[in-house]
């Protein structure tokens, strides 16, 4: 017998005629309706050389029927090239890939940069390796572009499972248009007006001695990029903004800088958005660094998670 207080009065589902996203505590919710177009175009795509199973609504891609450890041919590779700028990121399983042929597969996509604050390869100075365990943890769990303090950005990277931990460790990516379309018309154009400062000395300061800090800095200089760039190959615009080395937004004051920037960096945050990985020995994702940013999640410590990067040098960000 139901009591009086489990009485159900309602007809329909709480959401229904609702039109809009609906305001909860400062927040939304509801369908984020935008990405509906994206979503209904990428299901469109076929491919001659491999087969693809989609992650998230508008992100995110497991290529298989490949295999990356050889010397693929042009055809595939601009495929394959195609399909990281359709998924925005682009994920493999089952990739033994040596440090040679893991170079000589992200070489295929274009010059190859070296990063002068983490440790690479012994032998491979193109691949940097993040080695964690109980004495060195995760610090990437933040949402980040890679190498936004270069004037010269990565145009993307190839990530290598070498050894993960038993349970997590996992990867996020968020859509970076999908972030930037989401907002209102008159956001979306005051943002396309302005630049931000980015600086290495936001992530990698601590870690250079004081002697040595002038000359990093008259190698590295603070650069300044748009707020919202045009990708030179797909033509969308995307936010390039991110808490680990954007510093300010040029020609405002610091509070408007500040909220500004508040207000970018939660766009990263919504699940909506995004794609996880679920990384196993020998798996490989490889992501398009403007359309993209992601986040290593920091979950797995004392374990074990050795993985290598090649990144790849891209073109400076423009409008």
């Amino acid at each position: 017998m139901t009591s009086t207080s489990d009485t159900v009065i309602a007809n329909r589902d709480p959401s229904a005629g609702l039109t809009s996203r609906a305001t909860t505590h400062g927040g939304e919710v509801g369908p984020l309706r935008h990405l509906s177009v994206e979503r209904a175009r990428l299901a469109e795509l076929r491919w001659e050389h491999f087969d693809v199973r989609r992650l998230g609504a508008t992100v995110g891609a497991v290529i298989s029927g490949i295999d990356i450890t050889t010397d693929l041919a042009d055809d595939v590779i601009a495929e394959l090239r195609r399909a990281l700028f359709e998924y925005k990121v682009i994920f493999f399983r089952e990739q033994p890939l040596t440090a040679d042929r893991h170079v000589a597969f992200a070489r295929r996509f274009g010059e190859l940069e070296v990063h002068p604050f983490i440790p690479g390869n012994a032998g491979t100075p193109e691949l940097v390796r993040f080695e964690k365990s109980a004495e060195v943890g995760g610090y990437e769990n933040g949402w980040h572009h890679d190498v936004t303090w270069r004037a010269v950005p990565s145009m993307g990277a190839v990530l290598h499972a070498i050894h993960v931990p038993a349970s997590g460790g996992d990867t996020l990516f968020c859509d970076m248009y999908a972030a930037f379309d989401g907002l209102d018309d008159a956001m979306r154009a005051h943002l396309c007006t302005l630049d931000a400062k980015h600086d290495f000395m936001r992530a990698f300061g601590r870690q250079v001695p004081a002697e040595r800090r002038e000359e990093m800095r008259e190698k590295y200089p603070t650069v300044v990029h748009p707020v919202v760039p045009v990708h030179p190959e797909t033509g969308r615009h995307y936010l390039y903004v991110n808490r680990f080395f954007t510093d300010s937004i040029v020609g405002v004051d610091a509070q408007e800088s500040a909220d500004l920037m508040a207000m970018m960096f939660r766009q990263a945050e919504l699940v909506e958005y995004q794609c996880r990985f679920q990384w196993e020995p020998d798996s490989v994702a490889f992501w398009d660094n403007r359309a993209v940013q992601h986040y290593a999640s920091s979950d797995y410590w004392p374990e074990m998670r050795i993985m290598e990067r090649a990144s790849i040098i891209g073109t400076p960000p423009s409008r």
